[in-house]
């Protein structure tokens, strides 16, 4: 098995290749060509997790994405949120989330709770320029 680390694009594109020839076969897993296509998934997610991270949504994006995806109108995210009046002030960006509504809505939509917490424009800054 040659299969190196990923340092560069042009190794990065070339373990896509090597996938995408792996995919089009499917490999029982634990065969050479299986195992080949574990040892370069991994090595792809790495680089892809240093080079090209993507942050969390912004909390309310998060909101307003579950809430299409589950068909869920304001006054469904009063049991989570607070009052219509609230549930509105959130949506519009006027009110911050607190952590209790966080709590609430990670518990019963299951929206993940660093989607909900979302990062400041400093960190977000912060974090693009690490890794530009």
């Amino acid at each position: 098995m040659d299969i190196r680390p990923i340092h560069t694009q042009e190794d990065y594109d070339a373990a896509l290749d090597d996938l995408s020839a792996l995919f089009d076969v499917g490999p029982d897993a634990g065969t050479p060509d299986g195992d080949r296509m574990e040892v370069l998934l991994a090595l792809v997610s790495a680089y892809e997790d240093k080079h090209f991270h993507i942050p969390p949504p912004d909390p309310i994006d998060a909101i307003k994405f579950r809430m299409e995806a589950q068909g869920l109108t304001a006054a469904d995210l009063v049991p989570y949120i607070g009052p219509r009046h609230r549930v509105y002030e959130v949506l519009n960006g006027t009110r911050q989330l607190t952590l209790p509504m966080i709590r609430r809505l990670h518990e019963g939509l299951g929206i993940p709770a660093t989607s909900l917490i979302g990062h400041s424009e400093e960190e977000r800054d912060e974090h693009e320029e690490a890794h530009a």
